[in-house]
């Protein structure tokens, strides 16, 4: 029977003693991969966001009055203690998600990933610049960022380490503080990280983890916050876009993806197979990026079917503290009923299975089979409605044109994987694809840990982006300053007032001949 270290036992007790546990109710959290007790939390209510509010308003005024490096310095010694702990907040992902070794690894490296990238860029895109003013020498006009104040983050339980703190860190290296939701499966993942943030040296009042249910929780901090940061279904994104809307504030989400990968003729079909593993498999598919339809070219679809189906039959199943297997468990017993439902939908209206589906309680309470079906059609649940599991159909298609079609005939457009041997056809397929983000010879995670792209979705998979310039400028306000120097636009007493009209229109005039007035911003510093 599979146990976290007793270290990471240990420390769970510390983090639960983070929050103050008196007369609170107090929710018990399982390790996934048994159903066996970990720790208990206590939950938080609209009262403790309230609280947290207020205490966060009257302490980012201070930290937005240091300076972006001073603001940078923190975030390198969180990065330094991220790969100092990793072992630990792997052991903790684990046991809060079920997830196997390696997507354990992947989520902690992404994170110290994030954070040195925006620690590092923080200062330049915050720095002031110049645009041109009204007039040349008359009108000096600065962009300035200011932050947006308290930023509130609503986050899942799948990856609840960088999809939560991951988020919040660029929004705290431009000045704001942050209230932060986890998941009430998944406290402990980012409660570790705010330990860490704080010994780093991050004012505990600047960032404040209120546990609690969502409709309590979740809508206090949509109902307080400057800005909301949402990852999550696109049912419940689309209640909180109308909250922000009703109070003129910011709103940026992920939200679901049923997201496709097309295999052209002339890939390499086995490479393709063993990377399709990763791309539809990775977390047990329980990933907004993960790969749930393959389109593969109708010459090649009998052979990458076999090879991907044999590939997908020798994973390695199970629960380890250890790399020794290839995927993990599925975190709930709703999400293990969700798949076991669209399976047995499919199958009932004529889909094949190709291997898998099948629950597996002979290595824990929520594991099912990597799965495979062929012969999906529409009125199947799995053919449009996201599973977010180890589910994955093949659709054999005519033509690369077909399978650019079928990929953008969904209500998602969250990312994409394509195959076409070459790279330079796979670039042009993929700038024909209606999705936030496209992998030409890999799944998710080349554009996923490209962190100065922006990463997000068209459609129903969400608006705003997180990483890249605007995943840090999204947390500001732009204000311009505009100087005027030596005289104001009075008319001057030398001229009437429609000789000094007419001399502005043609000082308008020569202005917009001059070089260079048409620069893109933040080309022109201070």
């Amino acid at each position: 029977m599979p146990v976290p270290q007793r270290q990471t036992l240990d420390r769970l007790r510390d983090l639960a003693a983070l929050g103050d546990p008196a007369g609170r109710p107090q929710r018990r959290i399982d390790e996934v991969f048994t159903g066996d007790p970990l720790a208990e939390i206590p939950m938080g209510d609209a009262e403790d966001v309230t609280a947290a509010f207020a205490e966060a308003r009257a302490a980012q005024g201070r930290w937005a009055e240091t300076s972006p490096r001073e603001r940078a310095a923190v975030f390198e010694r969180y990065r330094t203690l991220i790969l100092d702990n990793r072992d630990f907040l792997m052991d903790l992902l684990q046991a809060e998600t079920g997830k196997s070794r390696a997507a354990a690894n992947e989520e902690v490296l992404g994170l110290a990933l994030a954070t040195q990238y925006y620690a590092r860029v923080a200062s330049g895109l915050l720095r002031p610049y110049r645009v041109p003013g009204l007039f040349p020498i008359l009108v000096h006009t600065v962009v300035y960022h200011q932050p947006k104040g308290v930023v509130g983050f609503i986050s899942p339980w799948n990856y609840p380490m960088i999809l939560s703190i991951g988020d919040a860190v660029p929004a705290l290296l431009a000045g704001n503080a942050a209230v932060i939701k986890p998941d009430s499966r998944t406290p402990f993942s980012l409660l570790a990280n705010a330990e860490l943030l704080y010994r780093a040296g991050l004012p505990r009042d600047v960032l404040a983890v209120v546990p609690g249910e969502g409709t309590v929780v979740g809508a206090e901090i949509a109902g307080n916050c400057d800005y909301l940061m949402f990852t999550g279904s696109t049912a419940t994104g689309r209640l909180l876009a109308e909250q922000c809307a009703r109070r003129l504030i910011g709103f940026s989400a992920e939200l679901g993806g049923k997201n496709p990968m097309i295999v052209a003729a002339g890939a390499d079909l086995d490479t393709v197979a063993r990377a399709a593993l990763r791309a539809c498999f990775g977390n047990a598919g329980q990933l907004c990026l993960s790969m749930e339809r393959i389109y593969v070219e109708a010459a090649v679809a009998q052979e990458f079917t076999e090879k991907f189906v044999a590939a997908t039959e020798s994973m390695t199943v199970g629960g380890a503290y250890d790399f020794t297997v290839a995927m993990g468990s599925m975190i709930s017993a709703d999400q293990l009923e969700r798949v076991a439902k669209h399976v047995a939908d499919a199958k009932s209206k004529g889909a094949k299975v190709l291997t898998g589906g099948n629950p597996r309680p002979d290595l824990g309470p929520l594991f099912y089979e990597p799965t495979v079906l062929t012969g999906v059609t529409d009125e199947m649940e799995c053919a449009r409605q996201e599973t977010f599991g180890p589910l994955v159909a093949i659709y054999p298609v005519d033509t690369v044109d077909e399978a650019v079609a079928r990929a953008n005939d969904s209500e998602y457009g969250l990312n994409a994987s394509v195959w076409a041997g070459s790279k330079a056809r796979g670039r042009q397929i993929a700038r024909r694809l209606r999705t936030g983000t496209v992998n030409v010879d890999e799944g998710y995670v080349p554009a996923f840990g490209s962190m100065g792209a922006p990463m997000g979705g068209m459609r129903d998979s969400g608006l705003g982006r997180r990483n890249g310039v605007e995943g840090l400028l999204k947390y500001t306000e732009p204000q311009a300053v505009a100087t005027t120097r030596f005289k104001n636009l009075d008319t001057p007493p030398f001229l009437t007032d429609g000789q000094w009209q007419r001399l502005m229109i043609q000082l308008a005039g020569l202005v917009g001949l001059l070089p260079g007035r048409d620069v893109p911003p933040r080309t022109r510093r201070l």
